[in-house]
């Protein structure tokens, strides 16, 4: 397809894209790679739970949707074939899925278009998909320099430089070599580090010097993104490589994986992205490009959702209704149990389930927004089908859920009016340790060793993505774990982010991190309530006793193994958000110093451990501070 500004080549009938020329480059993408090696989708499945394959969606019919002055909407198309699931010559079968790829150019765009609808139909057998995603590889000669946000860009190594660097404690990590000249600023290469949260990935690419040309992929909408806003996913990596990530296991491990069951029917359409092209003068500053695709994004947003796709499965703007209301927040310690508005709270429709179950949920859509600084909120542009509303609210510990399903039906708009928000606490606050957040980022984060150390991640914000960081742990705490005292130590800078294992020899040892604080008094007979909510955690079992060291006595409470986000190597400041509520009986505490010992029982890697995201003890019921 060509317009006059971009020419795009597919193979046919598979739909692989191999080719796009503009702005004077004849081939944009890397031609050193096969042509279905080049732009194309592809998932991760697994038939069996400790498998997994890489499935590209090929397609096996070709099929012109659209062609007009305007635009041309193309369909490259395959059916499952069910008599090889069972066929003893098929070891490895096809996945169970019915694919349509889709891609439009349009009149005037420098670029075009591309969404994927995928449908099992009823019937069909058991399986779990792990990953689905786009990918497009460029030429690695031209494309060097990565922009993911205002902050995070770079000139990267090169795919040759990356080879002769020393392989880290993962395969993803590379020290690069003192002959690995290109960005002497850059010591790591980690596809991990350029992660970001889905709510703020919706615009990420490349580009050329010479001639100054971009290659970006706008993602305008997030509501076939899986498991909400702040999901983490890759963007990009050294190759150069652009990935649009719509689900996958990364930063949540096997909750978010879409397991279906015997029979289940199901579709979904992925899109449509855009990938948008633009060039500069020679003598132009490159940002430019980057200022550019950010302008770009934003009138893509405006426009959603799309007037201009054809399928019947991707409805327009009169088919979907909205969804307002306002946010409020009752904590029963505020004087008067007045209502405070909920302010910039996220606020979302997704699955029916339980309160937070939508950072699991990966089957549906979901709509989000934020409420404005007194809790008012508008979901536009929601799919017709029947939801939960969702919220929850930075600095207030707990999830939200409305009590009832709501409906969206075409051109509805549903009007909730106020909504409660009750907090989740049994008693006042006698002291809490970070902020209910749900990261981790307003604890201590280290520098990292200068070797692994990369320039673009030295400020405060960005620390936690540099290389290593949980090995900085033993360095800091060589003789003792952390000790927090409550009243006299800073989080900011007592508290290390991540609670790791330590490394003794060739094994490593869980760590126990102590919580001293004094009692005026203790109620007796009564109950006190641990809230520990947990920001990320990886195969983490936690165990919290009250005044009796770990070393023979039995813990008072134990989460047992959770987590897989692996978060922790991924140089995520968040995973999946876990909530441990713990009922302490009178009989533990003192009145006068006390102390919570939490121990992480498990350790077999450096990896294993958990974030925290808040800590807070709170009195008895009905007890003033």
């Amino acid at each position: 397809m060509d317009n006059g500004i971009a020419k795009v080549t597919w193979t046919r009938p598979g739909g692989e894209v191999t080719g796009i020329r503009y702005g004077g480059v004849k081939n944009l993408l890397e031609t050193q790679n096969k042509e279905t090696n080049r732009g194309y989708w592809d998932v991760v499945w697994a038939r069996y739970k400790n498998e997994s394959s890489v499935f590209g969606l090929y397609g096996s019919n070709f099929s012109i949707i659209q062609q007009d002055e305007n635009q041309t909407e193309i369909s490259f198309s395959t059916r499952w074939n069910s008599a090889e699931w069972n066929s003893s010559a098929a070891a490895h079968p096809s996945l169970p899925i019915n694919l349509d790829k889709r891609y439009i150019m349009r009149r005037g765009c420098p670029g075009f278009y591309s969404y994927l609808i995928l449908e099992r139909e009823a019937g069909w057998p058991q399986y779990n998909i792990n990953q689905i995603r786009a990918v497009f590889k460029l030429n690695g000669q031209r494309f060097r320099h990565l922009a993911v946000s205002d902050d995070m860009q770079t000139i990267m190594p090169t795919a040759e430089e990356r080879a002769i660097g020393q392989r880290l404690d993962y395969k993803e990590a590379v020290l690069l070599s003192k002959s690995s000249d290109t960005n002497p600023l850059v010591k790591v290469d980690d596809k991990y580090q350029f992660s970001t949260d889905y709510k703020d990935n919706q615009v990420h690419g490349w580009t050329s010097h010479d001639p100054p040309v971009g290659f970006w992929m706008i993602i305008p909408s997030n509501e076939f993104r899986t498991a909400g806003p702040v999901k983490q996913d890759l963007t990009s990596h050294t190759g150069p490589t652009t990935l649009g990530s719509f689900h996958s296991s990364h930063y949540s491990g096997l909750d978010v994986v879409i397991a279906f069951e015997d029979g289940e029917p199901w579709k979904m359409v992925y899109g449509p992205f855009y990938i948008y092209l633009n060039s500069a003068n020679q003598n132009d500053d490159p940002f430019l490009l980057w200022i550019d695709a950010k302008n770009q994004m934003l009138e893509e947003v405006k426009s959603w959702p799309y007037e201009f796709v054809s399928s019947e499965d991707f409805p327009k703007g009169d088919q979907r209704g909205s969804v307002k209301g306002r946010l409020l927040v009752r904590d029963s310690c505020n004087a008067n149990d007045t209502l405070i508005p909920g302010g910039s709270a996220w606020i979302g429709l997704a699955a029916p389930g339980n309160a937070g179950s939508w950072q699991c949920e990966a089957k549906g859509y979901q709509f989000w927004t934020n409420s404005d600084g007194d809790g008012y909120f508008e979901i536009r542009g929601v799919r017709e089908g029947t939801y939960n509303l969702y919220a929850w609210v930075p600095g207030i510990l707990g999830d939200y859920k409305y009590a009832s399903d709501i409906s969206i039906t075409p051109g509805s708009v549903t009007v909730m009016g106020d909504l409660i928000f009750q907090t989740l606490r049994s008693g006042c606050t006698l002291w809490e340790i970070g902020l209910p957040e749900r990261t981790a980022a307003e604890f201590f984060v280290p520098s990292a060793a200068s070797k692994f150390s990369n320039q673009v991640f030295e400020s405060q914000a960005m620390r936690y993505k540099q290389y290593g960081l949980w090995s900085r742990y033993d360095e800091l705490y060589p003789y003792n774990d952390v000790e927090y005292i409550v009243g006299t130590s800073d989080y900011t800078q007592d508290w290390f982010f991540a609670h790791v294992t330590r490394q003794v020899n060739d094994s490593y040892v869980g760590t126990t991190w102590q919580i001293k604080f004094t009692l005026e008094h203790v109620v007796p007979y009564s109950r006190y309530t641990l809230r520990i909510s947990v920001a990320a955690a990886t195969r983490a079992s936690l165990q919290v006793r009250f005044n009796v060291a770990p070393g023979g006595h039995p813990p008072h409470f134990s989460t047992g193994m959770f987590g897989s986000d692996n978060a922790i190597a991924r140089h995520g400041i968040h995973g999946l958000n876990w909530l441990f509520s713990i009922e302490v009986y009178s009989g533990l505490l003192y009145r006068g110093e006390n102390t919570v010992y939490l121990t992480l029982a498990r350790a077999t890697s450096p990896f294993q451990g958990l974030m925290y995201d808040y800590i807070r003890l709170e009195a008895p019921p009905e007890t003033t501070t």
